[in-house]
């Protein structure tokens, strides 16, 4: 029902490109050649193609399960564009499904995933005295080199002593001198 020359265009590659950031956001082993639910949602809010009055989340849900093959967890770029074109009618409403598609394309073109919410520490009442390396004692001191980074591993497991003398004994090594 679209004109063959606007899906070759480049602004179809634009849309590609889009929906590839999207599909890899927040897994590191996706290929962004197919798209999980959680993020085709997160791009339909993003994008403003979810605007929560004539799209809203359950919309896009009902739309991701139907365009998505039966058993699939998945869509691929084209069960995409399918459902962009379920989804556009209903955005734009006054508008031919011609000029709602574009429209929609419009609006995700460009676009990539932000981390909008994304947890940033805090510096509110005890907190900042709470997390401050240069005041830790004992054991957890050790963990932490002098600049406040971590030690990893090298500052959280007692490293074996294999010399035969007991922790922290003043006589280690005098045996072959005495002997």
């Amino acid at each position: 029902s679209l004109p063959t020359s606007f899906l070759h265009s480049s602004k179809m590659s634009e849309i590609e490109n889009a929906f590839r950031k999207f599909a890899i956001y927040g897994d590191t082993s996706a290929s962004g050649n197919d798209m999980t639910g959680k993020n085709f949602s997160k791009m339909c809010k993003e994008c403003g193609v979810m605007d929560g009055k004539a799209v809203t989340s359950t919309d896009i849900d009902i739309v991701f399960n139907k365009v998505k093959t039966k058993g699939a967890r998945t869509i691929t770029f084209a069960e995409f564009q399918q459902a962009m074109k379920e989804l556009c009618c209903k955005r734009f409403k006054g508008k031919s499904p011609e000029e709602a598609l574009q429209a929609v394309y419009g609006l995700i073109e460009g676009k990539e995933p932000g981390s909008t919410g994304a947890t940033k520490a805090t510096k509110v009442g005890g907190v900042e005295r709470l997390t401050d390396t240069s005041k830790y004692t004992g054991s957890h001191k050790e963990r932490f080199d002098e600049s406040g980074k971590g030690k990893g591993l090298a500052g959280r497991q007692d490293l074996t002593d294999n010399s035969g003398y007991v922790g922290a004994y003043k006589g280690a090594g005098t045996y072959d001198q005495t002997h």
